[in-house]
């Protein structure tokens, strides 16, 4: 195994958490940090979060009692919502759309049917995510 390999084993083989049971505990209120989504054994999107936040800048959130970072990053992704958020506009377009049938697509349409909650139930039904602190 190489060093990469090694320092990112956790994103391949790390414990997985559902977003299903979002807000999960094990992560961190203030953490800069990378992440992997599954769709069970298909890694589908990596992201990042805090790049370029410095010990200093996390230990200050922390005493501020904000959240910042992965939490921050993770909980929009579990939202479904698309506004401000790449990872849902990826799901909506990529996973969700091709699926939808004629009916609730004209139902989106006419708004009687939100597809932000769409995107959210499949990502809470769907996709599991791991991830690692990288200070």
């Amino acid at each position: 195994m190489t060093r990469v390999d090694n320092q990112i084993k956790p994103l391949k083989d790390g414990p997985e958490h559902a977003f299903a049971d979002w807000p999960v505990q094990a992560v961190p209120d203030v953490a800069a940090g990378v992440y992997a989504i599954w769709n069970r054994a298909q890694l589908i999107y990596v992201g990042m979060s805090g790049r370029g936040a410095t010990a200093r800048t996390l230990d200050e959130k922390r005493s501020e009692g904000k959240r910042f970072g992965l939490f921050n990053r993770l909980s929009s992704h579990a939202s479904g919502r698309r506004s401000g958020d790449q990872f849902c506009v990826y799901v909506a377009d990529f996973l969700v759309l091709p699926q939808l049938s004629k009916q609730q697509v004209n139902a989106i349409s006419e708004r009687q049917l939100s597809f932000d909650n769409v995107i959210r139930d499949y990502i809470h039904e769907h996709l599991t995510f791991r991830f690692m602190e990288t200070s």
